[in-house]
C-alpha cells in the first residue's frame, strides 16, 4: 500500500489533543473524516509521529498517510485543505516508503513553549501569562539539568502505553524576545505532560519559589510534587519533528511576537 508524508499545521485550542477518540474531537480523527470524504470511508489510515495534548498546537507535526490513489500529492494536500477547518492545515505531502512510519522512524523532537511577561489581548491562546516577575537567568541555569538522560516519572502523567519514563533531552534553549520568554527543548520523544511541567518548575526557579536542588531532586527520585506546577497547553507548540539525516533549527523565534510596551508615562 502506498505511503505518503504529511505535514501538518494545527491550533490545537479546539481539540482534545493528536489522538483518535470516540467522544471528542481531536486532530487525527478530524483528518480522518476528511480522508473518508476523499477516498471512501475506512479506505485510509493516518498516524502521527506522536500525541500532543489537549489544547496543544503544532508548528510542523508528522504523520503518514497509508492509502491506495492515483491522485498526486498536490492534490491531495488542496483536496483536504478544502474539506478541513480553518485551525488544521496541510502544508506539504510527499511521497515516501512504503514502510515509512512517522513515529517509530522520528529521531527526535523539538517543542517550543512561550511564557509572556505582560497580558496581551491577542496572544491569549499561544502563551502563559505570569504576572510574577521571572529571573530569566536563574531559569537558564537551572534548564541544564534537564540535560542527557533523566527518568522523567517525576514530570509526567502516568500512561499505561508508555513503556519507559527514561528520555533523552538533547538540548534545551531559553531566549528573551520583547516580553516573551521562548523555552525550546529537543528529546528523543516525550511524556504525557512532561514539557509542560518542565516549564512549570522552571517558572517556579524563575519566581524564587525553587531553586537548582529541588529540580535535581526531582530528577533523581519519583515524586508527584510537579503535577501542581503543570504549565497550561496554550503556550506549547510542537516545533519540529526530526528523522534520520535532519538538521536541528537552529534559530529560536517566537510564534506570536509579544513587544514591548512605554507609553507616555513611561511606564510598561
Amino acid at each position: 500500500m502506498p505511503r505518503f508524508k504529511l505535514y501538518i499545521e494545527y491550533e490545537g485550542t479546539r481539540y482534545s489533543g493528536w489522538q483518535k477518540q470516540q467522544n471528542s474531537r481531536t486532530v487525527q480523527g478530524t483528518l480522518l473524516k476528511a480522508a473518508d470524504e476523499i477516498f471512501g470511508s475506512g479506505k485510509a489510515d493516518i498516524q502521527g509521529s506522536g500525541r500532543t495534548d489537549s489544547g496543544v498546537h503544532a508548528l510542523c507535526q508528522v504523520a503518514h498517510l497509508e492509502v491506495k490513489t492515483m491522485l498526486a500529492p498536490e492534490i491531495m494536500r488542496l483536496k483536504f485543505n478544502d474539506k478541513l477547518p480553518h485551525d488544521i492545515n496541510i502544508l506539504e505531502i510527499e511521497k515516501t516508503a512504503p514502510n515509512f512510519h512517522a513515529r517509530h522512524d522520528a529521531v527526535s523532537r523539538c517543542y517550543v513553549y512561550q511564557i509572556s511577561r505582560r497580558r496581551t489581548a491577542f496572544g491569549k491562546n499561544y502563551v502563559w501569562w505570569i504576572k510574577d516577575k521571572l529571573n530569566f537567568n536563574k531559569m537558564q541555569d537551572a534548564a541544564k539539568e534537564f540535560l542527557g538522560m533523566h527518568d522523567f516519572s517525576s514530570f509526567a502523567e502516568e500512561d499505561k502505553e508508555e513503556k519507559s519514563t527514561k528520555v533523552l533531552i538533547e538540548d534545551i534553549t531559553l531566549k528573551e524576545d520583547g516580553e516573551l520568554i521562548l523555552i525550546r527543548i529537543t528529546g528523543s520523544h516525550f511524556l504525557w505532560k512532561m514539557v509542560r511541567r518542565m516549564t512549570g518548575i522552571l517558572a517556579e526557579i524563575g519566581r524564587g519559589k525553587m531553586s537548582d536542588n529541588d529540580l535535581k531532586l526531582m530528577l533523581s527520585r519519583k515524586t508527584n510534587s510537579a503535577a501542581k506546577y503543570t504549565a497550561p497547553p496554550s503556550g506549547l507548540f510542537l516545533e519540529r519533528v526530526l528523522y534520520k539525516g535532519d538538521s536541528p533549527k537552529k534559530e529560536l523565534t517566537p510564534v506570536l511576537p509579544v513587544s514591548s510596551f512605554i507609553g507616555r508615562s513611561g511606564h510598561k
